[in-house]
């Protein structure tokens, strides 16, 4: 695979992926994201969710780069990155598309007082641990081996590491 078929298949897997979880699931959810009322109808939620908004969709364009750039592939299991991916976001976190998909869910949530929303992003990392777990990481021990060894024992699942990870 080259980089500028890398480049168009992660185009399209934005579409099925985090456009689709983080765009039309909210939407579904919220019957058009339509405005909730109560504890999160305030200025400083809204605020919140706009950064929070900014801040998952900016991880997730850096981890489209990534793939592109550094895994000559694509997020997309039917056209996986040749190089293990573990510069950018992934020197904080193993899976930082999901967590910035769920950080887009949750300041979504605020930003039009749905509190569904960040409900619906625990639900999401749920079911993302699940998959990730069962199937993505044994493909990735299994596709790099000790590379993805060393790498998962240094940087965590869910939570970010502070510092960046520094061995690839």
């Amino acid at each position: 695979m080259t980089r500028s078929h890398a480049l168009l298949g992660s185009i399209a897997f934005f579409f099925v992926g985090p456009l689709l979880e983080a765009g039309v699931g909210p939407y579904v959810i919220t019957g058009g994201f339509d405005r909730g009322d109560g504890v999160l109808d305030h200025p400083a939620a809204q605020v919140a969710g706009v950064v929070l908004i900014a801040a998952g969709l900016l991880v997730i364009a850096a981890c489209f780069v990534r793939f592109v750039a550094d895994g000559v592939g694509t997020p997309s299991p039917l056209a996986p990155p040749q190089e293990l991916v573990a510069r950018g976001p992934y020197r904080h976190v193993r899976n930082p598309m999901y967590v910035a998909t769920a950080t887009v869910i949750i300041g979504e949530g605020l930003l039009i007082a749905q509190p569904i929303l960040p409900l619906a992003a625990i639900a999401y990392l749920g079911a993302m641990a699940l998959l990730v777990h069962r199937f993505e990481e044994p493909l990735l021990q299994k596709r790099f081996g000790a590379s993805w060894d060393t790498y998962a024992a240094a940087v965590p699942g869910w939570v970010p590491r502070l510092s960046p990870w520094s061995g690839s």
